[in-house]
């Protein structure tokens, strides 16, 4: 027995107990607190951009990029988008003029997106030859069967590249080859049956394709080879015509997105159980902290808007050998100018430390806002728990260009809404219903807008470690 024990047991009867002594005392009560408040520094260093009318649009120069073979595609979130005229780089397509665009605009509306995951076969050896492929993102190997069955690496196919168009036009029956994903692969299939269907509805096309049948079956010295290029387009001497700026046709449009919630307060509770502290009030102020958690969860994580989903295909990168080296960050500063911030999941700081404590090195440290964050190349790494760890304990590392006046990433929101207690985010009270109900309709408005590709990057596939 304690002391403290023996002394109530020794005046147990003779005094007042501290246990009846207590119904009279006043309790010293804390506000209700909240497990799973975090920093929030999403959305502390986004620039808020006042979208009065609800949409934002962002309009761009019209690109795409010539000279070369690999294919470049747009995307909106996670829906990639053929741009018509990269179709033209193909070998099949290659010289073809469209007066109008307009079949090249269905054929590259006839695509359709395919997801592959690591070790999945994109096609296999021996099996129906019936789709062109166009390799939007991540990394594919073609491969053969060797002299002993071993499978042998005949190429390496990444963003941009294609295969299976010559196939089509000659009407192979099998796959010559096996194309296996690498990594996780985004890509673009068109359907034997719908390009000849195009092909019948086109002479132009249709002539087109005849006489690219007809260049196959012969062999091409290089005088000819050079003759079919210039016919394609492909001149000797660089042509510096006039020119003039176009606009995309069909610009981003960012709507803001809603996060709400009601909540209900029973009237006798907010009468009669009012003090000291408000009990509507309190209840309001942990339901506008729950929404704030999940307005920055949307911010990276949602499939229209979120920066993990709107990063730019040739903005994606993974790391060479699995944990966040120091060399994966430097490739993710150096896609950007102005790099501001990085946002890591705690767990992917703490596994890049490691790799730099191995490598003897010792990331500077800055301040923003008062705190200290560890930071590389002087940018500083906020860690945000809303990075999702996958099954296979990876994750991701943005990296960011922020301000419209950096056509870098910026927050959009509606401020000076009715009922406000927060920029763009109301509390409106409703009706008390008959139960004794009143209820309050939580609202917060918001959305995420990334002005040009390279404001944002991403480097995919981080492995945590144990």
């Amino acid at each position: 027995m304690t002391t403290s024990q023996k002394d109530v047991a020794a005046h147990e009867g003779t005094s007042l107990s501290t246990a009846g002594a207590r119904q009279l005392a006043t309790t010293t009560k804390t506000q209700p607190v909240m497990q799973g408040i975090s920093p929030r520094y999403l959305l502390s260093i986004l620039p808020w951009v006042q979208v009065s009318g609800g949409t934002y649009r962002v309009n761009r120069r019209l690109t795409y990029t010539v000279g070369d073979d690999r294919l470049n595609f747009s995307n909106i979130g996670a829906k990639v988008e053929i741009i018509p005229q990269e179709l033209l780089k193909l070998p099949l397509m290659r010289g073809f003029e469209d007066v109008d665009d307009l079949l090249i605009r269905t054929l590259a509306g006839r695509f359709t997106q395919k997801q592959f995951k690591a070790g999945e076969n994109i096609v296999e050896a021996g099996k129906s030859a019936e789709h062109v492929f166009l390799l939007a993102h991540g990394k594919a190997q073609k491969l053969k069967a060797g002299k002993y069955g071993d499978p042998v690496v005949l190429d390496t196919l990444a963003d941009g590249d294609h295969f299976g168009d010559q196939a089509v036009v000659e009407s192979n029956d099998v796959w010559p080859f096996t194309v296996k994903a690498v990594t996780a692969c985004t890509v673009m299939a068109l359907p034997q049956d719908v390009f000849e269907s195009l092909i019948s509805q086109s002479p132009a096309l249709k002539a087109h394709v005849e006489r690219y049948r007809a260049n196959l079956k012969k062999p091409q010295d290089k005088a000819g080879q050079a003759a079919i290029a210039l016919a394609a387009g492909h001149h000797g001497e660089p042509v510096l015509p006039g020119t003039f700026v176009d606009y995309e046709l069909k610009p981003r449009e960012y709507e803001l997105s809603v996060a709400q919630t009601i909540l209900r307060v029973h009237t006798r509770v907010s009468d009669i159980f009012n003090d000291p502290m408000n009990q509507t009030a309190e209840q309001l102020r942990l339901t506008i902290e729950a929404l704030k958690e999940r307005k920055e969860w949307e911010l990276i994580n949602n499939p229209e808007f979120g920066l993990l989903h709107n990063a730019d295909l040739k903005q994606r990168i993974n790391t060479r050998s699995g944990p966040p080296t120091p060399d994966d960050m430097d490739e993710l500063v150096s896609r950007r100018r102005k790099t501001r911030y990085f946002l890591a999941h705690p767990r992917a700081i703490a596994a890049f430390g490691r790799e730099c404590n191995k490598r003897g090195l010792y990331p500077t440290v800055v301040d923003v806002g008062g705190a200290k964050f560890q930071a590389w190349r002087g940018v500083p790494i906020l860690p945000c728990d809303k990075l999702p760890i996958s099954r296979e304990n990876t994750t991701s590392i943005i990296a960011m260009r922020i301000g419209q006046d950096d056509q870098g990433v910026v927050g959009l929101h509606n401020a000076g809404i009715p009922d406000e207690v927060e920029p763009s985010l109301t509390v409106k009270r409703m009706a008390v219903n008959d139960q004794a109900m009143t209820n309050y309709l939580v609202s917060t408005y918001y959305s995420a807008a990334v002005l040009v590709p390279d404001a944002l990057g991403v480097l995919e596939n981080v492995a945590l470690g144990g």
